[in-house]
C-alpha cells in the first residue's frame, strides 16, 4: 500500500526545488496534493508538470488575506488536511554591514511571520492526528558568513517545533522540522548573485560538507515523506538534519 494513500497535503512554496520534489513524491505515494506559490508563471509551470489532479493556489504567505483564501480553497477541494509542509522561504546572503532594514524584514516576514500564520490559518482544517513539517536549515548547526539574518529567521522558525508540538499534542498533531544542508535548488538563482558568485559560494560550501556534494531536492522530499507517514507516528517535536554530515564538521 502507498504510504500516503487517502491523505491530503499542502506544500507551500511548492513550485520549485524541495517543494516541487516533495509534491511529486507525495503524489507517487497516493496523496491528494495542493501547492501554493506567489509567482503565477512558476505556479502554472509546476501545476502542468504535476498533472491535473493537483490543486495550485496563488498565495503570498506574507498576506493574511491570501492565507485565509488558501485555507478556503483547500477546504473546498479536500475537506480536511492531513499534512502541512511549511516550505515557502527566502534566503539571500548579506554581510552584517550590508544588511538593511528591508533585508531583515523580508526574511522575517516570509520565514517566520509567513510560516506562523500559514499554520494558524490552516489549523482549523488540519485533521486531528495530522502533522506539520517546517523547513529549517542546517546552518543552525554549521553557519556560513553572510547568512546571519537568514539563519536567525530559521532559528525562530525551528523554535516553533517544540512549542507547537506541546500546544497541539492534545489533537494528536505532530510538528517536526527538516533542516536541509546545501541542496541543488533554484533558490541559489534567486539570491541576486551572478553565476560566478554562486559558483564561488558553492565551492566554498562544499568544503564544509563531508560527502563533498550538494544534496538533491528528492533527498529532502524523502525525509518529508518519512515525517508525513505512519513510519514517523511516534516522532514529534524533533528537527531532522539532512546535510551530508555538514553539522558534524
Amino acid at each position: 500500500m502507498s504510504k500516503l494513500s487517502g491523505k491530503t497535503a499542502l506544500i507551500t512554496g511548492g513550485t520549485t526545488g524541495i517543494g516541487l520534489a516533495t509534491a511529486k513524491r507525495f503524489l507517487a505515494e497516493g496523496a491528494r496534493v495542493a501547492i501554493s506559490g506567489q509567482n503565477p508563471e512558476r505556479l502554472a509551470s509546476a501545476a502542468a508538470e504535476l498533472g491535473e489532479n493537483v490543486l495550485a493556489v496563488k498565495a503570498d504567505v506574507r498576506n493574511l488575506v491570501d492565507l485565509t483564501q488558501l485555507a478556503g480553497r483547500i477546504e473546498a477541494a479536500f475537506g480536511k488536511l492531513d499534512i502541512l509542509f511549511v516550505n515557502a522561504g527566502i534566503a539571500k546572503p548579506a554581510e552584517v554591514g550590508a544588511v538593511d532594514e528591508q533585508h531583515y524584514t523580508d526574511h522575517f516576514d516570509i520565514n517566520v511571520k509567513g510560516a506562523f500564520f500559514t499554520i494558524q490559518k490552516l489549523l482549523p482544517i488540519l485533521r486531528d492526528g495530522g502533522n506539520i513539517i517546517l523547513n529549517g536549515t542546517a546552518l543552525l548547526h554549521h553557519t556560513l558568513p553572510g547568512m546571519s539574518i537568514y539563519t536567525a529567521s530559521k532559528a525562530a522558525l525551528v523554535s516553533l517545533v517544540n512549542s507547537l508540538s506541546a500546544e497541539l499534542s492534545w489533537r494528536g498533531i505532530r510538528v517536526n522540522a527538516i533542516s536541509p544542508g546545501p541542496i541543488e535548488t533554484p533558490i541559489y538563482g534567486k539570491m541576486g548573485m551572478s553565476e560566478a558568485e554562486v559558483n564561488a559560494m558553492a565551492s566554498g560550501v562544499l568544503e564544509s560538507v563531508p560527502l563533498k556534494r550538494f544534496g538533491k531536492p528528492e533527498e529532502i522530499a524523502n525525509a518529508a515523506l518519512f515525517l508525513a507517514s505512519e513510519e514517523a507516528a511516534y516522532l514529534a517535536g524533533k528537527e531532522l538534519v539532512v546535510d551530508g554530515g555538514m553539522a558534524q564538521v
